[in-house]
């Protein structure tokens, strides 16, 4: 099995077909099929490479108006396929038939497959760049080229398909000093090349930061979260512009529209052409817009599957995503971006006179709620607007909400966390408590 020409395998219309003919008044069938290629560096040496693939298709179907879905992975019968979902379907409630139609496009791969000698070499100049600074130091990562296709096809014309290729890295520097010791790690995830001199500088400059360790600041203070740590406040967010917790009432967000939510120089939207993944259509069929949340810190939309959208009242805004293959369409986001602002990290680090930065962190966010308190895996001591060394046991806590609402400055140096782009930002008013060396 390739990872290529998935539109033109021919059990989707086998499976489509089949189960109109058992029954069913509308059918759909999503197809997904990746080929990875990743490579594992351990203690400075390059481990192992690895090719894995995968197949996967999820039949949905309605007979007498209930929904029934099952999954298979690699080659399976079609008629295996729709007996299960039929059977499925008769323990389910009516619902709407939520299909696109007439739509049959095509997409082009806007990533380039990168062989596996590339790689290697990229993860052998990181390692030679840290360790030509710090030969103690141990590095580990992973390399990967990842291709994936995607099909979506239904009883009313749907046809669409489309080819995304990513390259992604992952890096980790371990150095022990005696009692101490320090972990640190970066990653990338870009399109047509990744960059490992940026990479392995990003690390050193940590290490650098952290060749001394200090008192962590008390009380109330500055904090700056590096583009990699932003990443936490985001989550909630994206939670509160989903337009199921809407319909919940779960979102603080849900009567917000048109209203300030946030800081005044904070903008959030999505763009289906930006960054290293692809995503013409959603796993509804629906195409996917660009669309803007928030501008200059007011609520403009939130997003919507078309089930969501329908009972809002607002139609889908392209956003109908499967958590995984076994599961119906939510609402989800993809290449979510924060608009970057103009100063440089080491500019925001100047403006702070008793400040904290975090860079790593044990735990995530605070979900809906936006309560949160995190430990800091790695963070740095910063006064009179220089790094005097790093800190531990060390604690951050506050209200994600708040704490948007106290954004004060936007890094220039916004980057990829997965799908999401933030750049590095200073919040004022978070908590801080941490142990006195």
């Amino acid at each position: 099995m390739g990872s290529e020409n998935l539109s033109q395998d021919t059990l989707a219309e086998a499976l489509l077909e089949l189960a109109i003919k058992s029954g069913a008044e509308a059918a759909e069938v999503y197809q997904s099929r990746s080929l990875s290629r990743p490579v594992f560096f351990e203690a400075n040496r390059l481990k192992q490479l690895e090719t894995s693939q995968s197949e996967g298709t999820t039949l949905r179907l309605w007979r007498n108006g209930r929904p029934g879905l099952t999954v298979a992975y690699g080659a399976v019968p079609a008629a295996a396929m729709v007996e299960r979902a039929l059977a499925l379907s008769e323990l389910n409630q009516p619902e709407p038939v939520e299909l696109v139609s007439n739509f049959k496009p095509a997409y082009p791969n806007l990533g380039e497959s990168v062989p596996i000698e590339v790689l290697v070499n990229w993860g052998k100049e990181a390692i030679a760049i840290i360790r030509d600074t710090y030969p103690d130091v141990l590095c580990n990562s992973d390399w990967e080229c990842d291709v994936e296709n995607t099909r979506l096809v239904n009883s009313q014309g749907l046809d669409c398909y489309y080819t995304d290729t990513t390259l992604s890295c992952y890096m980790s520097a371990e150095w022990v000093r005696g009692d101490d010791f320090l972990s640190v790690s970066d990653g990338q995830t870009q399109r047509d090349t990744l960059d490992p001199e940026k990479l392995a500088y990003q690390i050193l400059q940590r290490i650098v930061w952290a060749k001394e360790n200090v008192s962590p600041p008390a009380g109330r203070v500055p904090v700056l979260f590096t583009s990699k740590a932003a990443d936490m406040l985001w989550g909630t967010a994206q939670a509160a512009l989903n337009g199921k917790r809407v319909l919940e009432a779960a979102s603080p967000w849900a009567e917000r529209l048109g209203k300030q939510v946030i800081s005044p120089s904070l903008t959030l939207f999505q763009d289906p052409q930006a960054g290293p993944y692809s995503c013409p259509f959603d796993d509804e069929g629906t195409p996917t817009t660009s669309l803007v949340f928030v501008k200059d810190g007011i609520l403009q939309h939130f997003y919507c599957d078309r089930t969501t959208g329908r009972q809002l009242g607002i139609g889908t805004t392209g956003n109908g995503f499967r958590p995984g293959l076994g599961s119906y369409p939510t609402p989800g986001l993809f290449n979510f971006l924060i608009q970057p602002g103009s100063a440089s990290l080491s500019k925001l680090i100047k403006q702070l006179d008793n400040g904290l930065i975090v860079d790593q962190m044990l735990g995530g966010g605070g979900g809906i709620s936006g309560d949160f308190s995190i430990n800091i895996d790695l963070g740095y001591r910063v006064k009179n607007g220089e790094v005097i060394g790093r800190v531990k046991d060390t604690m951050v806590a506050g209200n994600i909400y708040t704490a948007l609402k106290q954004v004060v400055q936007l890094g220039a140096d916004a980057d990829w966390n997965g799908s999401c782009y933030t750049p590095s930002l200073i919040v004022e008013g978070l908590s801080t408590t941490g142990r006195s060396n």
